[in-house]
């Protein structure tokens, strides 16, 4: 059980923390301070999650920064869900209808070579998207 538990904390830290960067955090933002402030002013707890949001957007792709805020959202799941085993639950829901919507924005590519081996460049992407378009100008 004990194991589940932590399952359960880990996914739910990576979670949030990814909706966090999403659109998808204004829906999940009410229902997640309640969860976490079980005995407390939820306004508060609010707070306290938007303080890390801003700090996972701030972090801009830097890993360590991001994993720091996830640390911190996994101390206090684990500290929640000890107080109020019961919590579990409601995070599990959470999750279930959330998680999908805290994937970053994107495409998964998969590429496989099959009989033989290409040599030359490889460009790997899901979306290409280049704004700046090439315009000649007229002369005189």
């Amino acid at each position: 059980m004990e194991a589940e538990i932590a399952q359960l904390v880990t996914t739910g830290a990576t979670t949030v923390v990814g909706l966090m960067a999403t659109e998808a955090w204004t829906q999940a933002r009410s229902r997640l301070a309640a969860l976490f402030g079980r005995s407390r002013n939820a306004e508060e707890v609010s707070a306290e999650l938007e303080e890390i949001r801003v700090e996972v957007v701030r972090a801009d792709g830097d890993a360590e920064l991001v994993g720091d805020q996830a640390a911190e959202l996994r101390n206090r799941l684990r500290r929640l869900l000890r107080e109020d085993p019961r919590a579990a639950e409601e995070l599990e829901s959470l999750l279930r209808e959330f998680a999908p919507r805290a994937q970053q924005p994107g495409t998964t590519v998969h590429n496989e070579i099959s009989h033989g081996t290409i040599h030359g460049s490889v460009i790997q992407a899901g979306t290409i998207t280049n704004n700046n378009q090439f315009r000649p100008t007229a002369k005189d």
